[in-house]
């Protein structure tokens, strides 16, 4: 059965508009699944809309496509951890660039062998090679520091910026050339640079601004699918390509406005660290006059409070201790104690990342609060437990004008009677910045996987606390 131009189309508009209301879904925790369910329906009328168009010739390959993406995606969505979850984003958007990549080339190619070139077709085949190739290598390179491969700290070198805009401006200079004259050497040359650029631009950027690069080469997948769109003649993936695109810019803005950042600071100015030594947490602690803290002090104080607030970190995904908070917040509530989540945003490593976690734990979205809605209630509250975050809370934010933090909001947990932060070592966080909030008189450390020690805060209150 083949679809008439005009059912086609109306299939796509169809997609467009169930893609529009699956991301108005995920803009609230208590929709989203629902806004996933609007997206997958949208994809699948798409696809199907797609494959039964008078455009498809044969269906060998692009079964055997299918099939073989189907198996990948798959077997990464049962193995993949939420802890590794910001570098699959980061490798799914190296495939859309990549993917960019090869249909610009293969249209080229197909095209100028039947003699059916023009400027129009080079120009979008140019910006579909330049912008796919530079998301592709970019998004490898954020893979690469989000999963450890290479350093999260930035990596600079002299006149670093001056090559970036030298390289960009070749790039433009020769996408040009090739849409005027069809030259394969244009071709190869543009492709390897704008290859090289994705590389260059992403390597300064530090672990600190990771959730921003994350949304921003969330745009740049958006923008090379929609330039895709235009060299296949394909409306709905340049609509959809249009909405990835603006939503990813819009949200990296919300994301620098969060951390008081512009997006060049982010971009040519990343900072952050991964480094850390060698000595024992408690040793450090103790030189740096920072007091250390028993699980079964915390458990005292949450036992009497009348108000908890956790604030959780990338720290908290990595022990997987989600699931062990659902049970702390459970057994303290049992007791009296009004218990909340607060959020910041640029908490883990890509946005929405702690929200996700916290959802899959069942934690109810009324508890979890965002910055701006919880920060008056800190004053009012006797325990907050920080799990494995550092920068978010940090008051030399809002204290240390030379801190590279400074002007970052913050979630104010230091106003707060009693702050209990989980650590596992004193390496401070993405920013490299110590964090004045250890050394405050009514904050403790203790020290140990998350997971474990909010496992022993369980037991201890299962057997009636201390």
């Amino acid at each position: 059965m083949e679809l008439s131009v005009n059912t086609q189309a109306l299939a796509y508009l169809v997609s467009a508009i169930l893609f529009i209301l699956g991301l108005k879904g995920l803009t609230h925790p208590a929709t989203a699944r629902r806004g996933n369910v609007y997206a997958m329906l949208g994809m699948l009328i798409a696809v199907g809309a797609t494959l039964l168009g008078h455009q498809v010739q044969s269906y060998g390959f692009i079964v055997a496509g299918i099939l073989g993406g189907a198996l990948i995606g798959t077997l990464l969505a049962l193995r993949i951890q939420m802890t590794d979850m910001p570098q699959l984003v980061a490798a799914l958007h190296s495939f859309v660039g990549f993917a960019a990549v090869l249909v610009a080339i293969g249209t080229f190619f197909a095209r100028r062998a039947s003699g059916d070139l023009d400027a129009l077709l080079m120009s979008e085949v140019s910006a579909g090679i330049v912008i796919g190739a530079i998301t592709f290598t970019g998004s490898v390179i954020a893979f690469g520091k989000l999963q450890g491969l290479l350093s999260g700290a930035p990596v600079k070198f002299a006149g670093q910026h001056l090559l970036n805009a030298l390289m960009a401006l070749a790039a433009i200079a020769l996408a040009v050339h090739f849409a005027m004259t069809g030259s394969l050497l244009a071709l190869f040359a543009m492709t390897l640079l704008a290859l090289a650029l994705g590389v260059t631009l992403i390597i300064p950027i530090g672990g600190a601004d990771m959730p921003v690069i994350i949304s921003m080469l969330n745009s740049y997948s958006g923008w090379a699918a929609a330039a895709t769109g235009f060299t296949l003649h394909n409306t709905l993936l340049i609509i959809v390509g249009a909405i990835v695109g603006c939503s990813g810019a819009i949200l990296s803005f919300i994301m620098c406005k969060a951390m008081n950042r512009s997006i060049i600071n982010v971009v040519f100015g990343g900072f952050g660290s991964d480094g850390g030594s060698g000595e024992s947490a408690g040793a450090q602690a103790a030189e740096k006059g920072i007091k250390s803290a028993a699980i079964e002090d915390a458990v005292y104080w949450m036992e009497d409070a009348g108000k908890v607030i956790i604030v959780p970190g990338y720290g908290m995904a990595v022990a997987q201790a989600q699931h062990a908070l659902k049970e702390l917040m459970e057994l303290l509530e049992a007791g009296g104690v009004e218990v909340k989540f607060a959020i910041h945003p640029v908490a883990g490593r890509m946005p929405g990342h702690m929200n996700v976690l916290l959802a899959e734990a069942d934690i109810p979205y009324d508890q979890v609060l965002e910055m701006d809605e919880i920060n008056s209630e800190f004053p009012g509250t006797d325990v907050v437990l920080v799990v494995g975050a550092n920068d978010v809370v940090n008051p030399a934010a809002k204290e240390d004008p030379s801190s590279p933090i400074y002007g970052m909001p913050i979630l104010e947990a230091g106003r707060a009677r009693q702050v209990y932060f989980l650590k596992r070592s004193m390496r401070p966080g993405y920013s490299g910045v110590d964090n004045l909030l250890f050394y405050q008189d009514n904050t403790s450390l203790i020290f140990g996987d998350a997971k474990d020690t909010i496992e022993g805060m369980n037991s201890a209150l299962k057997g009636g606390g201390h």
